[in-house]
């Protein structure tokens, strides 16, 4: 809602910590920020399957496996929603800048939780898969999602060009540095030269691991203290004025959820879904031997769905709220908003040059021998992600019918993982001692 208040200072006038204290302004109160929270969307509704899927997973009555993962993939699916719920109310709080960091993270959080369990059960090679799924997911499912949602009617959508250029850099050095390790396996193997041991693809993954850190560092550094007039992307010549006028709204507009509520309930869930998420890869390995879906397409296509299931549905409502309208001749409803900002690709970047080296770096310091070095097919439908990707953003413009093209490439993705097995030999260097 609009605010009554004066709206705070953008870029260098705004002091963080009064903004994030709301000084000068009424804050929001405890109760009626419990209500918003579990009131802002209609998925909420699925929380009540949280407790039945506990209940499922711990009782003696050895309930089916099939239906303790069902139960727990649903029961994921509102703190998902929750998750982009908080992101969004904090950026109110935090600004557009660190907001944004804070968004992408927390959008990253169910795929992070679900890597970290299946490295402390040594499932190294469903946790590849897993990683490959999520950044596919994140390159072609959502953004075409999201440019067929914000792209619906409008002609096209304009993103930051000096965001999209990094963007494009850092995606394509991220999958080339796990195209590195395949391409000296493939170069070794089989071959008159020396095959090389295991243990220096764990060396070679532990090296980039530091390396993509460090890039993805200077990356956040140069995105929130950039060259030129005052340091903001805002002020670059370029900048689409739609992003100045969000910036603009977020000092205006008043949050519906206390900031210590927001961040104790962003806790709490996390606590929940985490232990959800084990109860669900508990089930995966029974839903395996039992089933005709192989362990590669269960990781790559399978899990990373989780993080999406929300956001898919709210796209299915609005689609047809849509549809109904135009037949009917009602009022146009607005696109979901966190489909219509289209920040899923640097999701997909965060999660190759954070979170993947910090997976790795992980298993370095608890013994277990997660390598970068993936299947080449694997490899191969990442390079073509991301060779569409930078080219569908090139010119910093996007719409409904490239959101189309991304999601017919994901399509063509899922038929042709369901046919493969995965490569024995590099899976044999994933397993635990």
């Amino acid at each position: 809602m609009a605010s009554e208040n004066p709206p705070y200072p953008t870029g260098t006038n705004a002091d963080p910590w009064d903004r994030f204290r709301r000084k000068g302004k009424k804050n929001v109160g405890v109760w009626r920020s419990i209500y918003n929270i579990y009131t802002c969307s209609w998925l909420n509704i699925l929380l009540i399957l949280t407790p039945v899927a506990w209940w499922a997973h711990l009782s003696d009555e050895h309930v089916h496996y099939g239906i303790v993962f069902t139960l727990c993939f649903l029961a994921i699916v509102p703190h998902e929603t929750l998750f982009d719920y908080y992101g969004e109310q904090m950026r109110l709080y935090l600004g557009s800048e660190i907001g944004n960091l804070l968004t992408i993270t927390l959008n990253n959080v169910v795929e992070v939780t679900l890597a970290i369990i299946l490295l402390t059960k040594c499932e190294l090679k469903l946790l590849q898969s897993t990683v490959t799924g999520v950044v596919l997911l994140h390159l072609l499912l959502v953004p075409g999602a999201a440019f067929m949602t914000g792209g619906a009617r409008i002609w096209e959508q304009d993103l930051h060009p000096a965001h999209t250029q990094l963007n494009h850099t850092l995606l394509t050095v991220g999958v080339l540095a796990l195209l590195l390790p395949a391409a000296l396996y493939a170069a070794t193997d089989g071959t008159t030269t020396t095959p090389i041991p295991g243990d220096d693809f764990l060396q070679i993954s532990r090296g980039l691991a530091v390396l993509l850190l460090l890039i993805y560092i200077t990356s956040r550094i140069f995105y929130h203290n950039p060259p030129g007039d005052g340091h903001n992307m805002l002020n670059h010549p370029d900048a689409p004025q739609e992003l100045k006028d969000e910036e603009a709204k977020l000092a205006s507009v008043e949050p519906e959820v206390n900031q210590w509520v927001c961040l104790c309930f962003l806790a709490l869930n996390v606590g929940i879904m985490a232990a959800t998420a084990e109860w669900l890869v508990d089930s995966i390995e029974p839903l395996n031997e039992r089933s005709r879906v192989t362990s590669e397409w269960f990781g790559l296509i399978l899990l990373p769905l989780i993080s999406f299931s929300a956001d898919g549905a709210v796209a299915i409502g609005y689609f047809l709220h849509r549809s109904a309208g135009y037949f009917f001749k009602l009022r146009e409803p607005e696109p979901p908003a966190t489909l219509a900002k289209a920040e899923a690709i640097d999701l997909s970047i965060q999660f190759l040059l954070f979170w993947l080296p910090v997976l790795t770096l992980l298993g370095w310091w608890t013994g277990k021998p997660l390598n970068l070095l993936f299947d080449f097919f694997e490899v191969a439908m990442l390079l073509g992600a991301c060779f569409l990707v930078n080219y569908v953003t090139a010119d910093a413009k996007t719409n409904w019918a490239e959101g189309f093209v991304l999601l017919t490439f994901y399509v063509m993705i899922v038929l042709a993982a369901w046919f493969y097995e995965g490569e024995t030999a590099i899976g044999s260097l994933l397993e635990c001692a």
